[in-house]
């Protein structure tokens, strides 16, 4: 049996493809595009298995998508790939929304042609992977979103995601192909590509750089440790409706200014101490980003009821292994801040940033 995963050479789909091989003895085909945040190195422990066929393309390229289907007959795509980082698409949407847009309905109409095709496995599955923001941003008092929530995403990028649920939803009412949309909050945990807030804080603050937080730093997510959002995804797939949506969530709600605090706590910890102070001294607050959503927050009740899944990982262990893998993975870390990432620093931070 084979599986199709799109984007498993980035954070979530690599730790996806990695668990996925080490738990299954079904074969990964493996579909990135590799661009600033994909990485090959992720997917090391893989070398030489003959179960992991990673395969460099685009997921808006349909001939590619086709033969592939075509060639692997899988039970099963689960759609990883995607832009994903606010920030970039408030600089560049265009990219936002050619891959997460366009490269979205492509896949979707090569997985219709294969599932009509009688080559397709009986208990066939498209399974999406997406993002709490499509909810857009929610009052304090505000109870976490479920899955009847109505979309209002406020950034292009969850705009462009947005747009994808909309397509994945639409295939399976108009045209049946068994369609399944899960939502995620902020994932963390190792493999990270350190533009988002936990892996970049664990950077600067190991160096005893200045930490930059966007305006007040009280904006609050919910985190979600990757493992246990693999962990529901796999049982999304063996278990999950076809044309339902699945929230998943750490049920874990912190400010930015708390997670970091707990960030500099761990490296306070692990490192020597700075002779200016614990590093929650580092603190830089700077101008906040356009339409910076203030809350996100899920329900996982369905998945809980349903599925009977909920998170193993608290925010204190989570975290403690988070930081401890980028402590001893530097040479990951080297591999993956090329000059292009440096630029991005430039562009969002400013003279703030110190080159990774």
């Amino acid at each position: 049996m084979t599986i199709l995963v799109t984007g498993g050479a980035g954070f979530i789909g690599a730790n996806f493809v990695l668990r996925w091989c080490d738990a299954t003895d079904e074969t990964v085909v493996n579909l990135d595009k590799l661009t600033y945040s994909g990485n090959l190195g992720s997917l090391h422990a893989l070398s030489g298995n003959e179960r992991h066929l990673f395969v460099r393309g685009d997921v808006a390229d349909a001939e590619l998508v086709a033969g592939l289907l075509a060639e692997h007959r899988p039970r099963a795509i689960l759609h990883f790939a995607a832009e994903t980082h606010v920030d970039r698409s408030i600089h560049g949407p265009a990219d936002f929304v050619q891959t997460n847009v366009v490269g979205t309905f492509t896949l979707l109409d090569a997985a219709l042609e294969y599932w009509r095709s009688g080559n397709c496995p009986d208990d066939f599955r498209f399974l999406n992977v997406s993002t709490d923001e499509v909810y857009g941003s929610l009052d304090e008092d505000e109870p976490p979103a479920d899955e009847a929530h109505r979309y209002a995403p406020n950034s292009p990028y969850s705009a462009s995601k947005a747009a994808a649920d909309h397509l994945v939803r639409s295939y399976f009412h108009t045209y049946g192909l068994p369609t399944i949309s899960t939502q995620c909050s902020n994932n963390y945990g190792p493999l990270q590509f350190p533009e988002k807030l936990i892996p970049l804080m664990t950077v600067y603050a190991s160096r005893g750089d200045a930490l930059p937080v966007y305006g007040d730093g009280k904006n609050v997510r919910d985190w979600l440790y990757v493992d246990d959002h693999c962990d529901a995804l796999c049982r999304v797939l063996a278990d999950g409706v076809p044309g339902e949506v699945y929230n998943i969530a750490g049920n874990c709600e912190m400010t930015n200014l708390e997670v970091v605090a707990a960030i500099c706590a761990e490296l306070d910890e692990w490192l020597p101490a700075l002779d200016s102070g614990p590093r929650s001294g580092l603190v830089e607050f700077v101008e906040d980003r356009p339409g910076h959503d203030r809350r996100y927050a899920l329900s996982t009740a369905k998945i809980g009821e349903q599925l009977g899944w909920q998170p193993g990982e608290s925010f204190a262990s989570g975290i403690r292994k988070t930081v401890k893998w980028y402590l001893d993975n530097q040479a990951w870390l080297d591999d993956v801040t090329s000059g292009q990432y440096r630029q991005w620093l430039d562009l969002n931070y400013s003279n703030r940033a110190s080159n990774v």
